[in-house]
């Protein structure tokens, strides 16, 4: 593993620079897909470098370029598409796609996003050079832990059997919640990374987390109740609605405090757009044509190299169908994992558009 390496220095220099952040109306376009691949490319390299102990240059570039504040708004703007837009999407009659890989590739953003800042919040210069934005950070880590501990009236863990005998976008909208339970998990990480800081942190990021969203009884909860642990059987009633109980407010002396503005900016600025905005995306981003889509999969299949994510991710792979432990693999696409050849044979509906553009862009590299 020593020896391999996606990126050279000068590319992710010139990478790290290039980012930039996109508004929720800019999603899945041509310039935001690119930076979708550049992230992708540099979360890889930052967990290689992490992983052999030998320096962390990603992380070094990042605060050296000071675009840590870029990838937080970056994280709370695909955040708030996420939850504005997608859902219109999904509900739109006349938005039949004839491949949803567009689509999951924006939902897919959040975690790309919150996997770098998880492997870069390690070192306590990078919590330094987030600024203000650590506000906002803080408060979109309340917001997923919020919603981590919700979920724990439904007894666990999102289920991963229910992606079977679904349409295309009920698929989707399966895979992005799995998805979300993973975020909640990073985003919990990425607070723990924050508090290690503790010593650096103003007195309105420490007002924020202790005053505003009481964290520490939050964490209590989540620790109680463990979401990550499965229960079979349905639990009793909702737990309380997170079971935080407000004291009365002691009186407080006059403090001239930071609030987080981006989530605030981004929803004053797009307020009663979403439905708009969800029609022109159906329209001009996510209903590529059969070019268009081929050379999106040539892109994919340079970026996505399977020796860097089997080296990234050496747990045992799943089941495209089932979620069983997977020892064979698609022999066309070499992307799809399966467990027996019922299920490869099962999900090949879903499956053949797919693998057939990501075959083409193999052949075409």
């Amino acid at each position: 593993m020593t020896d391999l390496e996606l990126l050279l220095p000068g590319e992710a220099d010139k990478l790290v620079q290039q980012l930039r952040s996109f508004l929720p109306q800019e999603m899945g376009s041509e310039g935001w897909s690119q930076q979708h691949e550049n992230l992708e490319k540099l979360n890889m390299q930052a967990i290689l470098d992490a992983t052999v102990s030998q320096g962390e240059p990603i992380q070094e570039l990042l605060v050296t370029y000071g675009k840590i504040p870029t990838l937080v708004e970056e994280l709370i703007a695909v955040e708030m598409w996420k939850l504005k837009v997608f859902p219109v999407l999904c509900k739109l009659e006349d938005f039949k796609p004839l491949n949803t890989f567009p689509i999951y590739m924006v939902v897919h953003h959040e975690a790309s996003i919150i996997n770098l800042l998880e492997t870069v919040f390690f070192h306590k210069e990078v919590c330094e050079s987030a600024d203000d934005t650590l506000l906002d950070l803080v408060d979109y880590c309340h917001r997923k832990l919020t919603l981590l501990v919700g979920k724990t009236s439904h007894g666990g863990p999102p289920k991963e059997d229910r992606l079977q005998d679904s349409t295309p976008m009920q698929e989707l909208q399966n895979q992005a919640e799995l998805m979300e339970f993973d975020i909640s998990l990073k985003a919990l990480s990425v607070l723990r990374y924050i508090t290690d800081c503790v010593d650096s942190l103003s007195l309105s990021t420490l007002s924020r987390m202790l005053s505003t969203h009481n964290l520490p009884c939050l964490l209590v909860e989540l620790l109680e109740h463990s979401p990550w642990k499965r229960q079979e059987g349905d639990l009793k009633g909702f737990l309380a609605h997170l079971a935080l109980v407000e004291t009365q407010p002691s009186k407080k002396d006059l403090v001239l405090e930071q609030i987080p503005e981006i989530w605030r900016r981004m929803e004053r600025e797009n307020k009663g757009k979403w439905q708009a905005i969800a029609k022109h995306q159906l329209q001009h981003v996510f209903s590529p044509s059969e070019q268009d889509l081929r050379l999106q999969a040539q892109r994919w299949a340079k970026t996505y190299r399977l020796d860097v994510l089997e080296a990234v991710a050496p747990e045992r792979p799943r089941c495209a169908y089932c979620g069983a432990e997977a020892s064979k693999r698609c022999s066309r696409c070499q992307k799809e994992w399966y467990c027996c050849r019922e299920c490869q044979v099962k999900h090949w509906e879903k499956h053949g558009k797919a693998c057939v553009l990501a075959a083409q862009g193999s052949r075409a590299k």
